[in-house]
């Protein structure tokens, strides 16, 4: 249980020191599949996923995060590759589990869990600096998508 705790808490850290949510999932999560973490190129891509994929306030960030990192460690990596056989079944397990760690927001989607509107910078930086703003659904969001995946990755390739 401990190595769980240790990914939800590298997860929350490293969003709490300035990865956008998905970077921060990726770069916590990759480590469950792969001993090398994930390219920093990788990482830099996955920012575009912040704020519900370009900022756009659709789906959240943590989910593009978690699938990355199972596309990072199971997916094909030249266009006549094969795929691993988990690749859609972990995808569509962790796209219900978040739907399930969501629920509370009525939406996956960025805009109901930050309640932020990206397009206000005034707005961003309240919601970045101010302790009480909904950053604090981010950070639970964050926790529970990458103690998922760390569940379904020990339930499946245990």
């Amino acid at each position: 249980m401990q190595e769980r705790e240790n990914t939800v808490a590298k997860a929350e850290e490293l969003f709490k020191d300035g990865f956008h949510c998905s970077q921060a999932v990726l770069n916590a999560c990759a480590g469950l599949f792969r001993e090398e973490p994930p390219p920093l190129e990788l990482t830099a891509a996955m920012a575009s996923f912040a704020g519900g994929m370009g900022h756009s306030g659709h789906i959240c960030g943590a989910l593009s995060g978690a699938l990355a990192s199972i596309g990072f460690a199971l997916g094909k990596t030249s266009p006549k590759g094969e795929n691993h056989n988990l690749l859609n079944k972990l995808g569509q397990e962790m796209i219900s589990e978040f739907a399930r760690i969501t629920s509370e927001y009525s939406s996956m989607n960025c805009a109901d869990i930050a309640q932020v509107d990206w397009q206000n910078s005034e707005a961003v930086r309240q919601f970045r600096t101010d302790p009480n703003s909904n950053r604090r659904h981010c950070v639970k969001v964050v926790r529970e998508t990458s103690g998922c995946l760390h569940d379904l990755v020990r339930k499946h390739l245990a």
